[in-house]
């Protein structure tokens, strides 16, 4: 049988040997080969299941894992009939490298939300924004800030949940309100999100593949902020100048809240020192704050009679002991899973040639600023995750000033269609019927507006490390 697949591969077209570099094995170049045009179909396919997850409620991960599965199977065949099956099991092995760090990096960030949330820190911030009694208009501003400065550290998409309850909780059935500050909330957060390593997937992708330094990030601060500030000046003109009844609910951090946020700076500052000055990956020092948070929910559960006294006294509802655990079941295991699918299929297609193809395109023929700029323009379309991990495995030789551009826009790219991010995609389910893809796209060109100013400021600003 192996004899026979082996005539049938070598009859098809599109079959020739390519080296790798000096001293690395040799691989195929399967670009137009049949295997190529079937594994870009395969992904292209997988992505449109991705897009109309809203419609088909059929969870991301799904299609891109199959994808993935089916595109290295399909690679392998290839070679095992060319007697050099190892190649192919050394490049996958580094693409599940590459994923298992960012994976393991995001599931501690997510058990410190999920243990945030536990504590009801987030509640207790969106009560006490709606007791005070903000206008629409004051609403609308301080909704955007607070998602611009939380999302750095928390990521865009918590969020932009939390800032959108607080928006529906005041803006009630005001559709124009809760339309425009859903927008002005996704935009924000994604800002926020593109100048710090914590902020984005994207981001943390690009620092701990080492292409930009941690402190470096934040160069891209102030076009972060006039990404923001330019369309939400424009919108604020459209807010209705009304001001609605404050709510008297009152909610309470739970015990712990206040020690369970330090000890998440702790571990950024753990993560951010473990790279920087011993030069381990980020992840090693984010799993060892982790450990951090298991002392501490141990000592939560030893003491979880005090939480008891405490319900005596006013708290309502039974008291479930703090487990870590729990968190970590709590993550957002389909977004995770997602990751692994783009990641590994995105390798795969790259192993296959197509990336090196797609590098000459962009970066060679257009050059280095146009090739980034389209690149944001793509992430409002596909998911900025592929995109950038598309652009890590090109690795096109740019300054740190064209690897900032290619992080700011990638990062805020995907505000210009609601289905361009994270954050995005989950308001239109919080928010249903009042933000939509439509009513987002009405406003596309003011947000594009934010868009270019904020790579001319890059541009200007930053000219420096170009």
């Amino acid at each position: 049988m192996n004899k026979l697949l082996s005539v049938l591969i070598l009859l098809l077209p599109g079959l020739s040997f390519a080296s790798t570099g000096a001293g690395q094995a040799e691989t195929l170049d399967l670009t137009s080969h049949w295997v190529g045009y079937t594994s870009l179909a395969i992904f292209v396919l997988a992505y449109i299941f991705v897009m109309a997850e809203e419609f088909t409620h059929l969870r991301k991960s799904k299609p891109v894992i199959l994808a993935a599965g089916l595109i290295w199977a399909l690679i392998a065949a290839v070679y095992v009939s060319h007697d050099i099956p190892h190649v192919v099991e050394q490049a996958m092995r580094h693409d599940f490298e590459e994923y298992a760090e960012l994976m393991l990096f995001l599931l501690v960030a997510m058990t410190y939300i999920n243990a945030m949330e536990d504590r009801r820190v987030f509640d207790a911030l969106r009560s006490w924004l709606v007791r005070k009694g903000f206008s629409f208009r004051q609403l609308f501003w301080l909704t955007g800030i607070l998602a611009f400065f939380i999302s750095p550290v928390a990521d865009n998409l918590t969020t932009a949940l939390l800032m959108c309850a607080v928006v529906l909780a005041v803006g009630g059935t005001n559709t124009r309100f809760v339309s425009l500050a859903c927008i002005n909330i996704v935009v924000a957060a994604n800002a926020g999100g593109a100048f710090s390593p914590f902020g984005d997937i994207t981001t943390l992708m690009v620092w701990q593949k080492g292409m930009v330094e941690f402190w470096a990030f934040f160069a891209l601060f102030i076009p972060s902020v006039v990404n923001f500030v330019v369309p939400a000046a424009i919108m604020h003109f459209g807010i209705p100048q009304v001001k609605p009844d404050a709510d008297d609910e009152i909610v309470n951090m739970q015990r712990g809240a206040r020690r369970i946020i330090f000890l998440f700076l702790l571990t950024i500052v753990t993560a951010v020192s473990f790279h920087n000055f011993l030069e381990l990956p980020p992840v090693i020092g984010m799993l060892t704050g982790l450990s951090y948070l298991q002392f501490f929910g141990y000592f939560l559960r030893k003491t979880s009679h005090r939480d008891e006294i405490r319900d005596e006294v006013g708290k309502v509802g039974d008291i479930v002991p703090f487990d870590v655990f729990n968190k970590i079941a709590r993550a957002e295991w389909d977004t995770l899973l997602f990751f692994y699918g783009v990641v590994l299929s995105v390798g795969g297609l790259g192993f296959l040639g197509y990336l090196a193809l797609s590098s000459e395109l962009m970066y060679a023929q257009l050059g280095a600023t146009y090739a980034n700029v389209l690149v944001g323009v793509m992430s409002a379309i596909v998911d900025n995750i592929p995109v950038m991990f598309a652009v890590l495995t090109m690795n096109p030789d740019m300054p740190l000033g064209q690897w900032l551009l290619v992080t700011l826009t990638a990062g805020v790219g995907g505000s210009l269609l609601s289905i361009g991010s994270a954050a995005g995609v989950a308001l239109m389910g919080q928010a249903r019927g009042q933000y939509t893809f439509f009513s987002h796209l009405k406003w596309t060109p003011v947000i594009a507006l934010g868009y270019a100013a904020s790579i001319m400021v890059h541009l200007w600003l930053n000219s420096d490390l170009f």
